[in-house]
């Protein structure tokens, strides 16, 4: 029995190959973006396109897959390479160390991307160029200061309620002439911000199912496509 024996059970020989030859992109590969990177690898998706900028930091621990003491201080997006190819060294994956923003192109044009940048702006650029490109899109809200994964949903942005971070995106899609396009929220109301700065408290088991279920959603349509 080979390493998709279990999938090919469940989804047929036809997803299966659906799988294989789809190329996704996740933009992110942190505390959401690694959970999806991680289902995609281990459903059989053929190619991966990563992009991230970022080191893995020791505070990256608590919640981010790819985050290891062995791996503190390496580009997340080699990290995640590697442990691609450990998963099904058959998966084509394009590790690429960036950020990306409005004046970021590519000549491709995935299967699907999916977003879990936490940069407003990026993800608003992410959006444009998957609606330039029709490209299938499906973004990630906000998964910090929650605990309980029964309140996570997938939606249409315009859709959404509770998240502040969709409304706030809601608001910029809007203005910027954007279309529609689903996104994981949570309809719980966030815990109070404890933390100066940026940094807010996340726990992983929450990061993790916004992670799972953005793979989910992608698998989903691919093999129904």
């Amino acid at each position: 029995m080979d390493r998709l024996h279990r999938t090919r059970m469940l989804l047929g020989e036809n997803g299966v190959a659906r799988l294989r030859d789809a190329t996704v992109m996740v933009v992110g590969v942190g505390a959401v973006g690694s959970f999806a990177v991680e289902a995609l690898a281990r459903s059989g998706v053929g190619h991966l396109i990563l992009i991230d900028a970022d080191t893995v930091e020791e505070s990256n621990i608590n919640r981010q897959l790819f985050a290891l003491d062995s791996t503190v201080g390496r580009a997340k997006v080699d990290v995640a390479a590697a442990r691609i190819h450990d998963i099904n060294p058959a998966t084509r994956v394009d590790a690429l160390r960036m950020f990306f923003d409005a004046d970021t192109k590519f000549e491709c044009r995935p299967d699907y991307i999916i977003d879990a940048i936490d940069t407003v702006g990026s993800k608003v650029a992410l959006a444009r160029w998957a609606q330039d490109i029709g490209a299938p899109f499906i973004a990630s809200m906000g998964a910090a200061r929650k605990t309980d994964i029964s309140h996570i949903r997938v939606a249409p942005l315009s859709k959404t309620s509770v998240c502040p971070l969709a409304a706030r995106m809601r608001r910029l899609v809007r203005d910027a002439g954007l279309h529609d396009f689903d996104v994981v929220y949570s309809t719980e109301a966030a815990a109070p911000c404890t933390a100066a700065g940026r940094a807010f408290g996340s726990l992983i088991t929450v990061t993790g199912a916004f992670g799972l279920t953005l793979a989910n959603h992608v698998i989903k349509n691919l093999i129904d496509s």
